[in-house]
């Protein structure tokens, strides 16, 4: 079963379920707020993606951050330390779809994962 990871009251995570319910999509959600992340997780999707990918700069905890805080994260251990300790600075939402890994949304971007 695909797994969509974030925070259910994020505008952009709301988007992707209803597009995964509107398309008849079954999916378990993994709430980072309540559930946490883990380490070894953030290590395969970092394994998959990147790690920038995975940091959400534009969002609000990123700019909350102490500018000295931001500038620690520059490779993809002290990315993983910092998700660990804010999960809300991963980008969202992250859906895991057999082996393939998305980040954010996009109803086109779904609409082509979900044609193959």
């Amino acid at each position: 079963m695909m797994k969509l990871h974030g925070i259910p009251n994020c505008d952009t995570v709301k988007k992707a379920r209803s597009w995964l319910n509107e398309h008849g999509q079954a999916h378990d959600f993994h709430d980072f707020k309540k559930q946490g992340v883990d380490a070894a997780q953030l290590v395969g999707w970092i394994a998959k993606l990147g790690w920038e990918p995975l940091v959400n700069k534009q969002g609000t905890t990123w700019r909350k951050l102490d500018p000295a805080r931001q500038a620690q994260v520059v490779d993809a251990a002290s990315a993983i330390a910092l998700m660990l300790e804010q999960p809300s600075v991963i980008k969202r939402p992250v859906l895991e779809h057999g082996d393939q890994l998305t980040v954010g949304f996009k109803p086109d971007q779904y609409a082509r994962l979900f044609a193959t």
